[in-house]
């Protein structure tokens, strides 16, 4: 049998702030959409998951993989998983490095360590490589208030290149379930990337 051939991979990082729905939801869409993803998966994120929704999802890379595949219908092979320290995944690394690169969410403090280089695990890495490569990254932030900290790391990131996506939802699709707003959000990540989705009417478009 053909090995299953994937559109270009998206890596997606899912950190320790609030709204790991709208991580879970984007591997969801990656995969339809046919993309190769690369998933990694913080301590803390693991944390929120736990917390805020039904899902459970195992530590160790292999047995993740498993378990996001299986949730996400993807095909054998279509989903990779990495460790915190996993130095030699090829996220790594400008030479084998995704062409993109989502945190979904982004807590406050890989906001901090991105924007000052800090490269202290493989997801802050991987957005390290992002940034230097001159590769799409984007980061989706839920905090509320923004101390001045927060806004300085963002726009300094802004400054190099990134998209800093708030998970800030708007409303003029009328939604009238959790799942509509979490796609409002989604969607705004597969316009950033270019990849064509059916998840909420553009602007203009009929609803």
């Amino acid at each position: 049998m053909a090995e299953a051939t994937f559109k270009p991979p998206v890596t997606v990082a899912l950190t320790g702030a609030s709204g790991a729905q709208y991580g879970l939801r984007l591997i969801e869409c990656l995969v339809a959409a046919e993309h190769e993803v690369w998933v990694m998966i913080s301590k803390a994120a693991h944390m929120v998951i736990v917390t805020e929704t039904d899902v459970r999802l195992p530590a160790q890379p292999a047995r993740l993989g498993e378990a996001l595949t299986a949730r996400s219908g993807a095909a054998d092979g279509q989903i990779r998983c990495f460790g915190r320290e996993d130095w030699m995944a090829p996220v790594a690394s400008g030479s084998g490095a995704s062409t993109a690169m989502v945190i979904c969410p982004c807590s406050t403090g890989t906001l901090s360590a991105v924007a000052t280089g800090a490269s202290n695990n493989l997801i802050e890495r991987a957005a390290d490589v992002a940034l230097k490569e001159r590769r799409r990254l984007i980061l989706v932030p839920r905090e509320a208030p923004l101390s001045a900290i927060h806004l300085e790391h963002m726009l300094a990131l802004t400054r190099q290149g990134a998209v800093i996506l708030p998970a800030a939802p708007g409303f003029y699709h009328r939604p009238t379930r959790v799942e509509a707003l979490i796609d409002f959000i989604v969607a705004r990540i597969l316009n950033q990337l270019g990849i064509e989705h059916r998840l909420i009417p553009r602007w203009g478009e009929p609803q």
